[in-house]
């Protein structure tokens, strides 16, 4: 399997890249900063260079060709302002799928947040709510699209260790929070999983292994 990763230097990319060429999989990063292609060398995918904030779906669309999947990691990040929450957390991940259409790639996994999908929380500041904003309508614009879409909304994420049991189901789960070590291993799970298309999911921590938890959704 060819998975092309937007946003390929993000802590949870980096893993899933592991993950995919650890069991054989072909993984390339798509990265922003030309710094960052040892990282995702390291981590055993093919780093290309494309900044999804300046590129047209077509320039995107032609790094596609073979690929049998989409995943969207890619996040404004920590300390980023309003504008950027929107032109990457939601812009960016619009460019994404209109490429993956353009190529003819069905197979398309959006990583999301828990809280997309309603208003803000009052009380969160304007940055938080520029986020949630852009995450919802980048879901929204992914559902209206004919393609193999499952969206993942992980809960607090943290840079503990795997623990393997997670709690995935759709909306609404009660908030929690998950390793991104466990993120990345759903991720690979869902690619597996066809049957989790058209299909939004709620992951925190929990009991159930990975693998029973994606299969039970199919």
């Amino acid at each position: 399997m060819r998975v092309v990763i937007a946003g390929g230097h993000g802590k949870i990319a980096l893993l899933l890249e592991r993950l995919l060429a650890g069991r054989g999989d072909q993984a390339v990063g798509l990265i922003r900063n030309p710094a960052q292609v040892a990282d995702v060398q390291q981590a055993g995918a093919e780093a290309v260079v494309c900044d999804l904030e300046a590129a047209s779906a077509d320039d995107v669309a032609a790094l596609l060709p073979g690929a049998d999947a989409v995943v969207f990691a890619a996040g404004a990040g920590p300390g980023s302002g309003v504008p950027r929450k929107d032109s990457v957390d939601r812009a960016a991940s619009v460019l994404m799928a209109d490429a993956a259409q353009r190529a003819g790639v069905r197979r398309f996994v959006q990583i999301s947040s828990m809280g997309a999908g309603q208003p803000p929380q009052p009380g969160r500041d304007d940055v938080w709510a520029a986020y949630i904003t852009a995450k919802t309508a980048a879901e929204d614009d992914l559902r209206a699209r004919d393609l193999d879409w499952t969206i993942l909304r992980p809960g607090g994420l943290t840079d503990a260790p795997a623990t393997g049991k997670i709690r995935l189901a759709p909306p609404p789960v009660p908030r929690g929070r998950v390793p991104r070590a466990d993120v990345a291993a759903v991720i690979a799970a869902l690619l597996d999983n066809p049957g989790t298309r058209h299909q939004t999911l709620e992951l925190v921590g929990g009991e159930t292994p990975v693998a029973a938890a994606v299969h039970g959704l199919s």
